[in-house]
């Protein structure tokens, strides 16, 4: 899976977005591995959402790496302006990309090693972030 690889590349940051993160498998033990050894050494999580029910539901695993590494994770759930929106991403140190063209879709496409294919997702990524607010947090639920 290309998401598996472009958390592989993270070393310092990894930027995300999806409307609701079920296709994503963050609840998944390989996930949760990988997302582990990122903060672990270090790193730091953005996620950006529309909603979190499916995580708070479907992804415990997930949930304990907000409690564990709270500190090096923040998510966020976009404003309704944005709600519109229906493209997924993953963003690794602004090099590797992993993304979908639809979030109910498979289709989509990765780069890894290559800045220029992140720079629109990551421009993206960051009016997206600035127009969101608080969302999950270590010891709340209701993202």
């Amino acid at each position: 899976m290309h998401l598996a690889t472009c958390l592989s590349h993270a070393e310092h940051t990894l930027q995300m977005f999806d409307p609701d993160y079920d296709i994503w498998e963050l609840g998944h033990s390989g996930t949760d591995a990988g997302l582990r050894r990122f903060l672990q050494n270090g790193g730091r999580l953005q996620l950006a959402a529309h909603e979190g029910k499916r995580l708070e539901r479907d992804a415990p695993r997930f949930l304990r790496l907000l409690r564990d590494y709270g500190h090096l994770i923040e998510v966020r759930r976009t404003s309704k302006s944005l709600r519109q929106l229906t493209d997924s991403f993953c963003i690794a140190d602004q090099f590797h990309i992993v993304r979908r063209f639809h979030a109910d879709h498979f289709r989509g496409e990765a780069a890894f090693n290559s800045p220029q294919d992140t720079r629109t997702s990551l421009e993206r990524f960051l009016t997206i972030w600035l127009e969101s607010g608080p969302g999950l947090l270590a010891n709340s639920t209701g993202l």
